[in-house]
């Protein structure tokens, strides 16, 4: 069994606590360290190389965001879950532009927290059931419009991997999407790995973010 290596960012130590009791039960995760603010955790990552990080978005001097950024800005392998007891739109905005593959409240249920730490280090994205639909129509427009041109910055995409990084954006699994183009499956596992890989992008979550800043999408009017 793989063992999935955690290393805990969070600046109350009773939250801390909690997490490591929670994590610690399950058989394929352990925790590695525990950091009380961004700089040690920046430092942490670099010395441990987890598979995970756990990171509390508000901190005293570095908070999560600038962490999770420095984090990705260093090349590390290590992938970042923000945690937060707000699950406000500049949240979700600033943690996954930072380089996050994950948002989560803290006051969530403990399986929610150990299934997002198994995903992700997978290699693919979790997001708050709770922020899912803000996130969508903060990256995202109607599904019924479609964009007058594909932006040229997305020319090395092939049509049908233009056709799921649009299905992306409207949050539809692999499985959904594969039924929408009546492909199998693993085609869809295929198209997204491709997407990633051209553009260099760390899960999904990016490639929506991708998706946005080009123009290939546009965030929905509406309240």
């Amino acid at each position: 069994m793989t063992t999935i290596r955690v290393l805990l960012v969070d600046d109350q130590p009773m939250i801390r606590t909690g997490f490591r009791l929670i994590l610690e039960a399950e058989p394929d995760i352990t925790v590695v360290a525990e950091a009380g603010d961004g700089h040690h955790a920046v430092d942490d990552t670099r010395a441990l190389q987890p598979d995970v990080v756990l990171m509390d978005i508000r901190m005293p001097g570095m908070d999560g965001v600038e962490a999770t950024r420095r984090i990705v800005d260093s090349g590390s392998p290590s992938r970042v879950i923000i945690l937060t007891t707000f699950d406000l739109d500049e949240h979700v905005h600033d943690a996954l532009r930072a380089g996050a593959s994950g948002f989560l409240v803290k006051d969530g249920p403990a399986d929610s927290l150990v299934g997002a730490i198994r995903t992700v280090a997978e290699g693919d994205a979790v997001i708050s059931p709770r922020v899912t639909r803000r996130l969508l129509d903060r990256f995202s427009r109607l599904a019924d419009q479609e964009p007058p041109e594909v932006p040229r910055s997305l020319d090395a995409l092939t049509a049908r991997e233009l056709d799921v990084l649009r299905a992306l954006t409207r949050g539809l699994s692999n499985a959904e999407i594969a039924q929408e183009l009546h492909v199998s499956e693993a085609t869809v596992k295929t198209h997204v790995a491709h997407i990633l890989d051209k553009y260099r992008l760390r899960d999904r979550v990016q490639a929506v973010i991708l998706a946005y800043d080009t123009g290939l999408v546009r965030p929905t009017v509406g309240p």
